[in-house]
């Protein structure tokens, strides 16, 4: 307890420094960027009125009289005050996309209850049309200024932008975690100066430097000007050590977060609930099993259906030039292996020679993939017409059969071949617990750019955190990923 005294009293001279060096910069920059997007609201609000009052204007003739321009006035600031309240503007929330937009959402929807009950005891007449398209405009182009943002500063992230600085403090090997995530996930903008432990090590497996130990954690936080500290398991032996480290960063603007032991959950099964001052957070089931109710197989039944329609045109104009160039077979069977480990005939247009299987042996030697996949970015096996429809993944068109009849789904982990599954260990085998995928979370992270280990986390993130939003997310950057032939091969 004296020695938690002693390091209170030393932080008290320490900080008062330290905020006198780091308040102007950090003033700067976060009072500056939420200065920027409250502007940018405004000016989104008033354009969207601007837009609303022309639509109105030409579909009823209507003029606002100077009265009415006075409550739009006072109804944007109200708008934006709601923005603002609803958290909107917190920075902690700016990196994640889905909690910004349904924030934005709501504080909108409160907006326009609170202008209808101001209305309503004012008995004051506001044109009910323009109100209506006013809000519906304004919702929507707040979200998609958000959306905007944010792929802009994902972009500039990636190019090493407003990268954000932060420390990790726990054990070493949970650290390691922490970076490995942060490092992969680049969009986030967080850089990893270092590492805090009490493990005696100087460095960590990852190779990130050891700054120091946690009881001197003020200080390296100080010396570093990190304005972020992430805590991984090992930072505390007990609530009480956090809660005094706490106190003594009260006055250093610096930002906490607890990282616990759990990765690759979706927000979707994560609730956050303190109870008895404990931050308890309930994790739900993983959602395997409910990715084969009938709702999902509806889907891929008539989707495959509508999809055999639509692209018949093409797949027949791909079996002609098959035809054309070698005579050989149109249609490449292969095994797989699909739902709890039943096999099938995985179809695909022929894209290579006749004797593609045979030559593969050879080949071996220059594969570029890695784990248990081939990959090869030259392969010579691949005809003239292969590589035009392996570039728009036309080849693969014949598997929505494979959908329609229940061997496949839409989307999922791609179907494997008897021999890998054969080397699958224990974790790996869960990717056989829903139907394998004519597209999947793979497919539009990267393709063939991505490693074996990185492929199989991808999958296994699908199984777990299923849901029918993100097959319908999967799909639409499957589009985007199909047009720009990004990653195949």
């Amino acid at each position: 307890m004296a020695q938690g005294v002693a390091a209170s009293g030393r932080l008290t001279l320490t900080s008062r420094r330290y905020r006198a060096q780091s308040r102007a910069s950090l003033v700067r920059t976060s009072g500056f960027q939420k200065v920027v997007l409250t502007l940018v609201d405004v000016v989104v609000v008033g354009l969207s009125f601007l837009i609303s009052a022309e639509v109105v204007k030409q579909v009823r003739g209507l003029s606002l009289a100077s009265d009415e321009y006075v409550a739009t006035a006072v109804f944007s600031v109200l708008w934006i005050a709601a923005v603002a309240m609803f958290g909107t503007y917190a920075l902690s929330q700016v990196r994640a996309g889905a909690t910004e937009y349904k924030r934005a959402l709501n504080a909108s929807f409160a907006t326009a209850g609170m202008i209808s009950i101001i209305c309503y005891l004012l008995d004051y007449e506001y044109p009910r049309l323009l109100f209506g398209v006013w809000m519906l405009t304004g919702a929507v182009l707040l979200s998609i200024v958000r959306f905007i943002r944010r792929r802009a500063m994902q972009h500039l992230h990636r190019h090493n932008r407003f990268i954000t600085p932060l420390l990790i403090a726990g054990g070493s090997r949970h650290a390691d975690e922490v970076a490995e995530v942060l490092n992969r996930e680049k969009w986030l903008g967080y850089r990893v100066k270092g590492v805090v432990t009490n493990d005696k090590v100087t460095s960590t497996k990852l190779g990130l430097p050891v700054l120091g130990a946690m009881d001197s954690l003020p200080t390296i936080i100080k010396s570093n000007a990190a304005p972020v500290v992430v805590f991984a398991d090992g930072a505390f032996d007990s609530s009480a050590e956090f809660r005094r480290l706490a106190w003594q960063l009260e006055q250093s603007r610096v930002q906490m977060i607890l990282a616990p032991t759990l990765a690759d959950v979706s927000a979707e099964r994560l609730e956050f609930r303190p109870v008895a001052g404990l931050p308890l957070v309930d994790v739900a089931r993983p959602t395997a099993a409910k990715s084969l109710r009938w709702i999902k197989r509806s889907i891929d039944v008539l989707g495959s259906a509508f999809a055999l329609l639509a692209t018949s045109h093409i797949l027949l104009a791909a079996i002609i030039a098959i035809k054309l160039e070698d005579g050989g077979p149109i249609f490449f069977k292969q095994r797989r292996v699909g739902l709890n480990g039943e096999e099938f005939d995985c179809l695909k247009l022929r894209s290579m020679c006749v004797d593609a299987e045979a030559r593969l042996a050879d080949l071996n030697a220059k594969n570029e993939g890695s784990g248990l996949l081939f990959k090869m970015k030259d392969d010579p096996r691949i005809t003239r017409t292969g590589k035009i429809i392996r570039r728009f993944s036309i080849d693969e068109l014949p598997q929505l059969w494979n959908v329609f009849l229940g061997d496949m789904s839409l989307v999922g982990p791609r179907p494997a071949l008897p021999k890998e599954v054969a080397q699958y260990d224990f974790d790996t085998r869960r990717r056989l617990r829903v139907r394998p995928g004519l597209t999947g979370l793979w497919q539009v992270s990267g393709r063939s750019r991505l490693s074996w280990e990185e492929t199989v986390r991808l999958d296994l993130y699908y199984v777990d955190n299923w849901s029918l939003t993100q097959d319908m997310i999967i799909l639409l950057r499957t589009a985007k990923a199909v047009v720009g032939s990004d990653g195949a091969y």
